[in-house]
């Protein structure tokens, strides 16, 4: 089984890559039904540790499912034309073109100052705008995530040359 501590660094390459070319991430989560719903949030924010924290605000159906079960799948797609032009171009993907990470959500909590500096460095170019001003200007509340598996987005006929590890559980080395 590999050590995805070594994938870490690949994974969020793919998440970053994803983020870039949509603009957001795709956060999925399940009602108390059972019924899935997946929210599109643009400030989720990547730790080394395989942790991530994103700002909960416009999430009001994530938050409460969140409340009934914490489990969530966040996902990323590099949907970049340039990526897809030039794999189909040489009939395989240079990377992964996506992943899927499982994991679980914490409560609600009051975002540190460290986290607000984050948050307003990624959204300053639009906050010149009236939209983003009244978009991302009220940010203060934060939900970690402790990820605890992976799986890539495959396409097997263009990623036969890439490693076949399908999904793999995240292991501390130190237990």
């Amino acid at each position: 089984m590999t050590d995805l501590y070594e994938q870490w660094r690949e994974i969020r390459d793919i998440l970053d890559r994803g983020r870039k070319a949509t603009g957001h991430f795709a956060i999925a989560s399940v009602d108390s039904d059972g019924v899935p719903n997946i929210t599109p949030v643009g400030t989720v924010f990547l730790r080394e540790d395989r942790t991530a924290f994103y700002f909960d605000q416009y999430t009001s159906a994530l938050a409460r499912n969140l409340d009934t079960n914490p489990r969530v799948c966040l996902m990323a797609v590099d949907r970049g034309t340039l990526f897809w032009f030039r794999s189909l171009l040489v009939g395989r993907f240079a990377a992964a073109p996506g992943v899927r990470l499982y994991g679980t959500a914490g409560t609600l909590r009051p975002a540190t100052d460290l986290e607000l500096a984050q948050v307003r460095r990624r959204v300053r170019p639009m906050r010149f705008l009236r939209g983003g001003r009244l978009l991302w200007s009220n940010f203060s509340h934060v939900r970690d995530i402790t990820f605890t598996s992976s799986r890539l987005v495959r396409y097997p006929m263009m990623m036969a040359h890439l490693p076949q590890t399908d999904s793999v559980p995240f292991h501390d080395p130190e237990v």
